[in-house]
């Protein structure tokens, strides 16, 4: 009776737990998303239902340019470290063990370095390259090189586990069976390791999407969203940052429902 009554409590109290770690971690964003359709600039008091802050919004040719060098960017440094991500996992799973880890410990220290020395260290290295070579001035291309760099360990970390899941001898019986080494590829191990190569890709496109930190020291006079956004709260803070957020959390938030959804159903296709 004791026993069924402590653990009775633990559960309520471990629920009550949770629920305030919800109320924390989104209530700001509840609140910050209704004043995005609050009519007056008012961020304290509701005095009615207004689309008007998201019609300046897309307005304003300042935030559509950086917009646009937002997607391009994110599109690019995706599609690059999706790529050059991918060709490395056949390399990586086929070294020694020894080197393999070796590999794997450089691919994972951008992700636990901290971005802002990441962000210094890349600036330099476009500085040094600039002045000496006449290469990489700060701008959008450096832009995209920064954010290759520090997107390619996820999709290294997202294509990797799918390779070690197919059986090595499966690419040589694909040649067996009359395939070229080209065609065994694209039919055979690419389908397998593609559910991975799209989170990947998501995943990068994401933390390019919101990056703010690395881009603020690799874009020279190249504005981005997160960069227009601080340059905006630096002044009189406007309604439209409000909703320029609004669309950014909307935006983020379908891509990770979008790789739960795909992570769902490989689950699914592999204990079928």
């Amino acid at each position: 009776m004791l026993k069924s009554l402590v653990n009775s409590r633990f559960k309520l109290i471990s629920k009550l737990y949770m629920w305030l770690i919800f109320f924390f971690l989104y209530a700001p964003l509840v609140v910050l998303i209704v004043f995005s359709f609050n009519e007056s600039k008012s961020r304290n008091v509701w005095t009615g239902f207004s689309l008007k802050w998201y019609t300046k919004l897309f307005a304003d040719k300042e935030i559509l340019r950086a917009l646009f060098n937002t997607i391009i960017v994110a599109v690019v440094a995706s599609f690059l470290a999706t790529v050059i991500g991918t060709i490395a996992c056949f390399g990586i799973l086929k070294m020694r063990r020894w080197a393999k880890r070796s590999v794997m410990n450089v691919n994972n220290l951008p992700i636990v370095n901290p971005e802002i020395v990441t962000g210094v260290s890349l600036m330099l290295l476009f500085v040094f390259a600039y002045k000496n070579f006449g290469i990489f001035r700060p701008g959008i291309v450096t832009l995209i090189f920064a954010h290759t760099t520090f997107c390619l360990p996820y999709v290294v970390l997202s294509v990797l586990p799918k390779l070690r899941q197919i059986s090595p001898y499966l690419y040589e019986a694909a040649q067996d069976l009359g395939c070229t080494p080209a065609r065994a590829f694209f039919k055979v191990i690419l389908p397998d390791i593609f559910p991975g190569i799209v989170t990947g890709f998501i995943m990068a496109f994401t933390l390019s999407l919101d990056d703010f930190v690395i881009s603020y020291f690799t874009s020279g006079a190249t504005q981005t969203l997160p960069i227009a956004i601080y340059s905006m709260t630096r002044k009189i803070v406007s309604p439209e940052i409000n909703a320029l957020s609004t669309i950014l959390f909307a935006v983020v938030l379908l891509l990770l429902i979008a790789i739960n959804l795909r992570q769902i159903k490989d689950e699914g296709k592999n204990r079928n």
